[in-house]
């Protein structure tokens, strides 16, 4: 009976001191909380998708309470969180614009060429190790393998009949997609920017046409009859400068291989 008496003592003599010993160490290594980083944690969605460019929510809390990131940073949450944030913060939210990704191609399986039948492993940024970067003409074009779709964290983009296509009203333009695309075709645009170029290629005219239905041929049309100047060809491909850009359609009238689309 002592024994187990003596067992007891022990057992209990050890779970005291242990206790006592995380309770001293729990006060002396305690860290203290910024309060204010934990209201814009909650505040924020949880998605830890790093589109506002930390790792996390977590980190971009972090630096919202210490004033090293604006309070409307976060693309997923929107003005309504930056909203919330702002008051937790007692600053001015200001004004954020919402952005969108964009894919610049529409080579599909109707409207581009392919030099070969593909058969292997479906990952766009696998192809870069085959003849010509891919099956198709176009090497600037859309792959099809979806890279971009396994990245995205809100189901919003899908290859469509051979290109990626985005779901505008999902897409919270974390950058996921922007990264995960090899040819670098995926961009964020302004969601309100009325037209967009939707062709990557910087092959010259003949070239183009015989690889795509849909290639920007570089015949600068656009430029030229572009009330507003706010047009350039650069390497046989236009770009719209969306600050000039008064959305009045003369481009996408003007272009002959449709490259120029209304988004």
């Amino acid at each position: 009976m002592s024994g187990i008496i003596i067992a007891m003592l022990v057992v209990g003599g050890v779970g005291l001191f242990i206790g006592l010993f995380l309770g001293i160490a729990a006060i002396k290594f305690k860290v203290e909380v910024d309060e204010k980083e934990v209201a814009v944690l909650e505040a924020l969605p949880g998605n830890n998708c790093g589109g506002c460019g930390y790792a996390g929510c977590s980190g971009l809390a972090a630096a919202i309470a210490k004033g090293e990131a604006a309070v409307n940073q976060c693309p997923v949450g929107g003005d309504a969180v930056a909203k919330r944030i702002s008051e937790i913060m007692g600053v001015e939210a200001g004004e954020s614009k919402r952005m969108v990704a964009f894919v610049a191609c529409q080579g599909d399986c109707d409207k581009a060429k392919s030099d070969y039948e593909y058969t292997g492993i479906e990952d766009c940024r696998m192809l870069a190790f085959v003849p010509n970067g891919g099956p198709k003409t176009c090497n600037y074009g859309c792959l099809g393998y979806g890279s971009c779709v396994q990245a995205c964290p809100f189901d919003a983009i899908h290859v469509e009949n051979g290109v990626a296509v985005v779901d505008r009203e999902k897409c919270k333009a974390c950058g996921k997609c922007v990264e995960a695309c090899p040819k670098k075709l995926i961009s964020l645009i302004p969601y309100e920017a009325p037209y967009q170029v939707a062709c990557s290629s910087k092959d010259r005219g003949p070239v183009a046409m015989k690889a795509c239905d849909a290639a920007c041929i570089g015949c600068a049309l656009c430029k030229r009859n572009c009330p507003a100047d706010a047009i350039t060809v650069e390497n046989f491909n236009a770009t719209i400068d969306g600050e000039k850009c008064t959305g009045c359609g003369t481009c996408v009238e003007k272009c002959p291989k449709k490259s120029i689309v209304a988004v």
